[in-house]
């Protein structure tokens, strides 16, 4: 009976007024507004959402409906999750079938790995090891520039060897993808896009069942674009290539087969799950407008983990970094996940990172059994908020893009660019500024680490002209499948959109210390002069010390200074030139005008700059006394710590330090 009775009860609803009243309760005075974020998508973000912040989105029932942001597939019909894609690095093709086999048996799903131009120096052993994948499983191959080149490849390997299983998965390239990354086409808009559609149309008659159209927002990503300029990006591309080949007699539905669609997922953890749930909404009504029928409509997802995010400097943190990134592309829905090696940033690969990559997705399979739930983020009032604002705000920017003639054309007249630098510039001023933290790069940096810069890759860009069928043709006569491009229409040449990662400039700065160590034997340091008892200057000496050790450089600490004499000691027995002075407000007043006089006095020679900021007519007395630097919050730590390493190795060079 009280069993009945404890079934029956439910818990009260609670008002949102409510939730807001029981916070500002909590907030000692201040506003719930406070609490509100903008992102990089002009997004603001609350603290708290509920039913009220989708009130008139018309939302899905079930996964498997049009607008498909609750996923493709009705409840039950899904029942391997996604494919486990990791790029697996090699040497040769010898070396990539051993490493393929030992992946596969380990929980790879999927047969993914980089196309480099070493793959293709030995030809037969190339096409033996395409024939042997084609039962291993799905390709999930990004063939970038070497598309026409690999597929004739795979064709051949297909012929000659005589199997007739079926091939699936995508073995695909984004030529405007590439072009925004080399600043160019290869060859004239109209020549290079008749040559596409060919090879498109021999490889579907060869290889039915593989998509060979990938539409991929990684180079945009690296170039600083947010989630907003993803999805719009995506869009356009997609239409672009489904228009090129609509011009040139495909039917639309079969055009769709084609496509596959890949993003980064990068750290903004609702975000990046809100995104892949948002591009399916505006694939569905892109789809809608053409009149293509509702099954038809849905968005094939392929998603790797950022390289934007990654450092050099403790890398080990990347593995928290990677799987965060592969939790929201699960969440949002990627059917083929590539999680990127944790020391992949310099140019590292070994079977131990290899194999954690791997884990990472087997953990969210086998362990968080992500893999038998259908739509894991539905009912997240704050995700489907996030899903409807991003899929109108982009459903506008592709609008605007489509004014200016679509994804190429918004390129060739760099707007597109444009419009990434501004998202970048905000990116990297914060994270100059710390407002944004990199945790082992900006902050919490580990100087105990060894620094080594990333390895250049030998590796020659080459092109491969010519139809498809005349590759195939040097494939099976064993000449050069490799030679030099020529066009009798010129490419127009655009601003390339840069790739990089936003660690990089604090990575420069531990670079140089790192040189400067090599030189002078010893690490760059600044010693710092501490006022008070521990309570009064501990804030700021571990403000001080965090900053410098984003720079590589060192922080010895003084005892605690009452006198000035104990100040020109500890200098004197350091012999370090630069001197910053940290304690509270309170001796700032009393003891900093007094100190850094006599300091100056005995050691004229000495650099002293102050933690803090104080007010401008004590900023005023203390330039005037000797400060030449004030290291406070809002200040930019990249160019402080350029300019100190600067200044330090100068020192070193004239024998002063």
């Amino acid at each position: 009976m009280e069993i009945d009775k404890m079934k029956a009860e439910l818990f009260p609803k609670v008002s949102q007024e409510a939730w807001m009243h029981k916070t500002n309760e909590s907030l000692n005075g201040k506003s719930f507004e406070s609490l509100y974020k903008n992102t990089y998508e002009d997004i603001l973000l609350k603290p708290l959402y509920g039913m009220e912040d989708v009130e008139g989105e018309r939302l899905p029932q079930y996964p498997g409906l049009p607008d498909f942001r609750r996923g493709m597939d009705t409840p039950g019909t899904f029942e391997d999750g996604w494919h486990v894609a990791n790029k697996i690095s090699y040497i040769d093709a010898d070396n990539l079938r051993d490493k393929i086999r030992a992946a596969l048996s380990m929980g790879q799903t999927a047969i993914a790995f980089e196309i480099k131009p070493s793959l293709f120096s030995s030809p037969d052993k190339l096409k033996d090891f395409l024939a042997e994948c084609q039962s291993l499983g799905p390709f999930s191959i990004n063939t970038g520039s070497y598309c026409e080149a690999f597929l004739a490849f795979m064709i051949l390997a297909r012929t000659e060897s005589g199997k007739n299983s079926e091939i699936e998965g995508f073995i695909a390239s984004d030529p405007i993808a590439e072009a925004a990354r080399n600043g160019a086409l290869p060859l004239g808009e109209k020549e290079f896009f008749n040559r596409w559609e060919h090879t498109i149309a021999f490889a579907d008659q060869q290889l039915p069942g593989v998509k060979t159209i990938l539409v991929n927002t990684a180079p945009y990503h690296n170039g600083g674009a947010n989630a907003v300029q993803e999805l719009a990006i995506a869009i356009s591309s997609g239409i672009f290539y489904l228009q090129q080949l609509i011009d040139r007699g495909w039917e639309v539905d079969h055009a769709l087969e084609k496509l596959v669609f890949h993003y980064s997922i990068g750290a903004n953890f609702f975000m990046e799950t809100a995104k892949l749930r948002a591009a399916r909404i505006l694939w569905d009504k892109a789809m809608e407008a053409y009149g293509v029928a509702a099954d038809k409509r849905k968005m094939l997802i392929s998603a790797e983990t950022s390289m934007f995010t990654k450092t050099v400097l403790d890398p080990n943190v990347n593995l928290l970094r990677a799987g965060n990134e592969a939790f929201a592309a699960v969440l949002g829905g990627a059917r083929f996940l590539d999680v990127r090696s944790f020391n992949e940033t310099f140019g590292k690969h070994d079977a131990f990172s290899e194999r954690i990559a791997r884990n990472t997705q087997l953990i969210l399979k086998a362990e968080a059994q992500l893999e038998r739930v259908s739509d894991p983020a539905g009912g997240s009032w704050y995700i489907e908020a996030l899903t409807h604002q991003l899929a109108q705000k982009a459903w506008d920017l592709f609008l605007e893009m489509e004014d200016i003639g679509g994804i190429l054309e918004a390129l060739k007249k760099e707007w597109l660019q444009t419009k990434l630098h501004e998202v970048l510039t905000k990116r990297k001023h914060d994270i100059l500024f710390r407002k944004q933290s990199i945790i082992g790069t900006n902050v919490y940096a580990n100087l105990s680490e060894n620094i080594g810069k990333k390895e250049a890759s030998a590796e020659d860009a080459l092109s491969a002209p010519g139809s498809i069928e005349e590759i195939m043709e040097k494939v099976a006569s064993s000449q050069p499948v490799f030679i030099s491009a020529s066009s009798s229409e010129a490419a127009e040449s655009f601003q390339p959109v840069p790739s990089i990662r936003l660690a990089e400039p604090f990575e420069e700065l531990r670079y140089k210390a790192a040189e400067i160590e090599k030189l002078s034997g010893k690490k760059p340091a600044i010693g710092l002069i501490v006022l008070g008892e521990l309570q009064q200057h501990k804030p700021r000496v571990d403000f001080i010390s965090g900053i410098m050790a984003a720079g590589g450089i060192v922080t010895l600490t003084s005892p605690m200074v009452t006198e000035s004499m104990e100040a020109i000691e500890f200098i004197k027995s350091t012999g370090l030139i630069h001197i910053c002075v940290c304690g509270g407000n309170r001796q700032y007043e009393e003891m900093v005008p007094r100190l850094i006089k006599e300091i100056k006095s005995v050691l004229p020679h000495v650099k002293l700059s102050l933690a803090g900021f104080p007010e401008e007519e004590m900023r005023k007395e203390l330039t005037a006394g000797g400060i030449e630097k004030y290291i406070h919050a809002k200040i930019n730590s990249c160019e402080l710590l350029s300019n100190l390493l600067q200044e330090l190795e100068e020192d070193f060079n004239e024998g002063k330090a």
